[in-house]
């Protein structure tokens, strides 16, 4: 039966998974199978939720009687679980960038993978090999280094290398942005805010107008009784060119205001290098320190541990010969 073989599926998660639902990304785990109902818990809420057998098997249906598979806009409120957990069933394949659910024949591997995202909150932290994480591992040193709030008494080389480092953060940050931009656009769908644990995004629409060709233009704005002198304008470019072959001065035709600002010259790659390699030396350091810390705290528990058997085992034979 379908719902047994779900139930199997269902079963052979990890204790530890989390899954998310497919619309609004609500980060939920199941806490217990039974013979009628499935029990989840969302992040941070207290209590379970408890899916029901029924309205499993009233989506199986409609997923079945869908030849172009089931649109989860169609899901009541609420019911976003249900789409997550049916699709961990060898018959049934979530498309997050379709935003539907459906039949496939083909048993589909490692749901967990194609349809979800998996966080087992296990594992080794792994360094990044991409420019923010290094330049954002400096500036953290930098701002810890030297008091943010008080630009005016830092020393001039100091706010030098904070300027440079906010500048190379900036830059490779908004490169890595707009690469999460490009994957989050197949993700997102229907305007429908999707939440993570720091913030939520949602997809929108923006409109860019370019003119078609300027003569095409100036005719249809005439055959409406718009004369040209009222849409032409100065071209900056083409005075700049007028200016290049004339004695005309640039002041005659601009207004010229002059700012003072900052512009990063260079970068030291070497010493910046040789810094950040001290940093990831002090936090391999830290890592050792904890790792030996949590081994004593574990042999401390386990002395405890022998002498509360030890006392135990005293009074008992004290008992006992009384």
């Amino acid at each position: 039966m379908t719902w047994n073989n779900l139930l199997d599926s269902v079963e052979e998660l990890p204790s530890d998974a989390t899954l998310v639902t497919p619309l609004s990304r609500k980060p939920f785990r199941v806490r217990d199978t039974q013979q009628h109902r499935i029990l989840i818990s969302f992040r941070d809420d207290d209590g379970t939720v408890p899916l029901q057998r029924e309205q499993f098997e009233t989506l199986f249906q409609r997923v079945e009687d869908s030849r172009q598979g089931f649109d989860l806009d169609r899901l009541p409120p609420d019911a976003e679980p249900y789409a997550t957990i049916i699709s961990l069933h060898p018959r049934f394949e979530l498309d997050d960038r379709e935003g539907t659910l459906r039949e496939t024949e083909t048993p589909t591997s490692s749901p967990l993978v194609d349809a979800h995202e998996v966080d087992t909150g296990k594992g080794e932290r792994e360094e990044p090999d991409i420019p923010v994480y290094a330049d954002t591992l400096l500036l953290i040193d930098a701002l810890e280094r030297h008091d943010p709030t008080d630009l005016e008494g830092m020393e001039t080389p100091a706010l030098v290398n904070l300027y440079t480092l906010l500048s190379d953060v900036q830059r490779n940050a908004n490169d890595l942005r707009q690469d999460v931009r490009s994957v989050l656009l197949d993700r997102l769908h229907h305007d429908q805010p999707v939440s993570g644990q720091y913030g939520s995004v949602q997809r929108t629409s923006r409109r860019n107008r370019s003119l078609r060709d300027e003569e095409e233009v100036l005719e249809i704005l005439e055959d409406a009784g718009i004369g040209r002198e009222r849409v032409t304008s100065v071209d900056s470019s083409k005075v700049d060119e007028a200016l290049e072959v004339t004695e005309v001065a640039e002041s005659d035709v601009y207004e010229i205001e002059e700012s003072e600002y900052v512009r990063k010259a260079e970068v030291d790659e070497a010493e910046k290098e040789t810094r950040l390699q001290g940093l990831k030396d002090r936090l391999a350091a830290t890592d050792e320190d904890t790792d030996e810390l949590q081994q004593e705290i574990e042999e401390l528990e386990q002395r405890i541990d022998d002498l509360t058997s030890f006392d135990s085992a005293s009074t008992f034979h004290t008992k006992s010969g009384g």
